[in-house]
């Protein structure tokens, strides 16, 4: 009963932490927070790969000089040297570790965090393959052998099983024997392999997912013996409070989407108003997975326990909703040098889409090359148009559709916290408030990813009002136009015109009239 009450501060106390996926979005928070909220942590090894000449310990050592790592710095300026890094590659074989490091870390490794994953949803099976199935089996291969390891974290995706409508957390039936397609991949070449990924991944949408799936199957048949529990994220975005709100640093998923929207070159997309857009903070799925390593590791369940770390059941938010605020946002605080006013629309039915593609999108885009093409620049817009669409396609099926997960080991987790660890590791997303968390997300995007500052933000207001006057402008003149050449020639044009305006003042002559009657 003593260790159930200890607090999770106390159970990380003196660990030893391996972490792969350090260098990735979720990785840094997860180590951020795990330095700052477990100050006593003894030391977290991070598995590392060579990078642009860099070595791991540069590499990592850069990564800790980011704005993400200000507040732990400034609380406890030695933590950077709690932080190992390791030389690894996890798309070779046995993670390409040095004898010594592999012996280190089989004597001293407490608890491992496995993050490292692939998120390109257009990754070849074969690469998607390596990193999210073969290497987490060679990582369980090392696991087995750490004689002090209490806990394997191994992070999945709420996709996983997304060709299900509702999603249990348990760990599903693979849709093919993991083992057995690695042996086969040995032999084929790259050109069959892409051949039969159709076949394979049936009604997956894409190799991520599939291989997410089979991965969580390579946990439960090769982790066995091994204290194991999965985390299951929904779509990661932006921190919602730690260690600021609204910390980004990437493109991926909807990030950038909102970035091209911000700057008005997203107009148009294919996705259903209705849906379920399960956003989930980042900083809430680094809560629950160092939460999730702490029961596993005080209770020492029988079974794997699964989280789904979603946010649709309990505090449902829709496409249409995050539509609105990401309008309203980048009006109110908009990016510096952007090319139309933030005016994205979703769109369920395909044939309006294409439509509103041609019109708001590609004809914009190309008469926007030519003037570059006139006054000697090179072009840029349909390349950065074109990659938007491929990645706009890329996401229609979860822009699209809507899931229902099952939250009841993430709930039960939730009440196992004391008050404290509730505080300090809270991921009751029953607390979030969209609106609030939108505007940040937005903001985030503008001082982090395109580290604009907010000195800036008055000139970009200006530059917006701007834009919506050469708008309200060019429409007079397209109105202007089309009275001159097609109105104004045609007395069959005038009549309509003419039938239309003294309607109109007709019907505000009524309500003007019953307006005065009333009063």
């Amino acid at each position: 009963m003593r260790l159930r009450m200890i607090s999770i501060p106390e159970f990380y106390e003196g660990k030893n932490i391996l972490i792969t996926g350090a260098t990735g979005f979720m990785g840094k928070v997860l180590l951020e927070k795990l330095l700052r909220s477990c100050p006593n942590v003894k030391a977290v090894y991070v598995l590392v790969r060579p990078k642009a000449g860099q070595k791991p310990q540069e590499r990592v050592a850069e990564m800790i000089t980011c704005k993400l790592f200000d507040r732990v710095r400034d609380e406890q300026p030695e933590c950077k040297d709690k932080v190992i890094a390791v030389s690894s590659e996890l798309t070779q074989p046995e993670l390409d570790l040095s004898e010594p490091d592999k012996e280190k870390l089989i004597d001293c490794i407490d608890i491992v965090f496995h993050c490292a994953a692939t998120v390109r949803f257009n990754e070849s099976l074969r690469d998607a393959m390596q990193l999210n199935v073969i290497a987490t089996r060679q990582l369980l291969f090392l696991a087995q052998k750490m004689k002090k390891l209490e806990v394997f974290v191994h992070v999945s995706t709420a996709y996983a099983n997304c060709n299900r409508k509702h999603i249990e957390e348990i760990i599903y039936p693979p849709p093919v024997d993991p083992r057995k397609l690695i042996e086969a991949l040995e032999w084929m070449d790259d050109s069959l392999v892409n051949d039969i990924t159709p076949k394979l991944i049936g009604d997956r949408p894409n190799t991520y997912t599939y291989t997410k799936a089979l991965a969580e199957y390579i946990v439960q048949q090769e982790g066995g013996k091994l204290n194991v529990a999965i985390v299951r994220p929904s779509i990661v975005g932006a921190s919602w409070k730690e260690p600021f709100p609204g910390w980004i640093d990437n493109f991926n998923g909807p990030s950038g989407l909102f970035i091209a929207a911000g700057k008005g070159i997203l107009r148009t997309m294919r996705a259903s108003n209705s849906a379920v857009a399960d956003l989930v903070p980042v900083d809430v799925v680094v809560n629950t997975t160092l939460a999730a390593a702490w029961y596993s590791g005080v209770n020492r369940p029988r079974n794997i326990i699964v989280y789904n770390c979603t946010t649709g059941g309990t505090n449902p938010f829709h496409w249409g909703e995050v539509e609105y605020y990401v309008n309203v946002s980048f009006k109110m605080n908009p990016l510096e040098q952007t090319l139309r006013r933030p005016n994205v629309n979703l769109r369920s039915n395909p044939l309006l889409h294409h439509y509103w593609t041609a019109v708001s999108h590609i004809v914009p885009a190309m008469l926007f090359d030519a003037f570059l093409r006139l006054t000697g620049q090179r072009p840029w817009m349909m390349k950065t148009i074109t990659r938007l669409h491929r990645a706009m396609m890329l996401l229609e099926y979860f822009t699209s559709n809507s899931w229902v997960w099952n939250n009841e080991n993430t709930n039960m987790l939730m009440s196992q916290l004391n008050p404290e660890d509730k505080k300090t590791f809270n991921f009751d997303v029953r607390q979030l408030h969209w609106a609030e968390y939108m505007e940040n997300y937005c903001m985030g995007t503008k001082k982090y990813v395109l580290n604009e500052e907010m000195s800036g933000l008055p000139a970009a207001r200006k530059h917006l009002n701007k834009l919506r006057n050469i708008r309200y402008g060019f429409n007079t003149v397209l109105i202007v136009l089309i009275w001159r050449i097609f109105i104004a020639r045609s007395q069959m044009a005038r009549n309509i015109w003419y039938f239309v305006v003294s309607l109109c003042f007709k019907f505000l002559s009524y309500f003007r009239a019953s307006s005065t009657m009333r009063y």
